[in-house]
């Protein structure tokens, strides 16, 4: 019978041994599934940042692109800009050669009749008004492009009725817009519309009023600059470029 306690005492020492494996079992396997499930966690973060970096450099070398692309347009813009300068430049000094020159008259012979309003009108003096103009006209080509808006001012203002009169004025325009001053070009264009509406240099005019009218944002009014333009000119150089540009709205 004494026997019979210690075989109990032995019995539940074993079952609590038992118990004890069991739980540090579990524990362990808990533990291992928590660290496995911890690594997969890590390992979907690791890929998301490695995915969203790979994203951030294709953005990056786009975004590099388009700059690229945007300066190349741009350099071609402004070459257009340049060659159409050039050839109007050209343009007119071709046509200046078939103006018929008149000689300076001595100022002795001048008629004192006529008084200074002649002489502001710019035809007492054909020779000083050819120079004035060609004079600006150099400073314009030089890219001086202030001082050419200021001699262009001051030959219209001298002139305002003379045979060059329209062509300064347009010109003073194209002074103000190579400064980036739209405000004043299409003030100096308008004048060449209003001012001298039968000269050619009109419809070039209200081209370039149309193109600062865009570049302010302006498209409505541009708009209808153009279409006046293919309207009142439609068989002039300006208004074919008038209708590309509708065309592309």
């Amino acid at each position: 019978m004494r026997r019979l306690p210690l075989l109990f005492l032995i019995a539940s020492l074993g079952s609590g041994s038992a118990w004890a494996f069991f739980d540090d079992k579990e524990a362990r396997r808990q533990i291992a599934d928590q660290k496995i499930q911890t690594d997969a966690r890590f390992d979907q973060q690791a890929r998301a940042q490695l995915e969203l970096s790979a994203l951030i450099q294709r953005q990056a070398e786009e975004i590099a692109r388009l700059r690229g692309q945007i300066e190349t347009l741009n350099w071609e813009l402004e070459q257009a800009k340049k060659r159409q300068q050039d050839f109007y430049l050209d343009l007119d000094s071709r046509l200046r050669r078939f103006e018929p020159q008149v000689a300076e008259q001595p100022a002795a012979a001048a008629d004192p009749a006529a008084g200074p309003a002649a002489a502001i009108g710019g035809t007492a003096n054909p020779a000083q008004e050819t120079a004035a103009y060609d004079a600006a006209l150099e400073l314009f080509k030089a890219t001086k492009y202030k001082e050419a808006a200021a001699a262009f001012a001051g030959f219209v203002e001298k002139f305002p009725n003379g045979s060059l009169a329209a062509n300064a004025q347009y010109w003073l325009g194209n002074a103000w817009y190579a400064q980036r001053n739209c405000a004043k070009a299409i003030e100096a264009q308008s004048q060449v519309v209003s001012r001298y509406p039968t000269s050619d240099k009109v419809p070039d005019a209200m081209l370039s009023i149309a193109t600062c009218q865009q570049e302010m944002g302006n498209r409505k009014a541009a708009s209808q600059t153009m279409a006046s333009l293919i309207e009142k000119h439609p068989s002039s150089p300006a208004a074919d470029k008038a209708r590309e540009r509708l065309k592309k709205k």
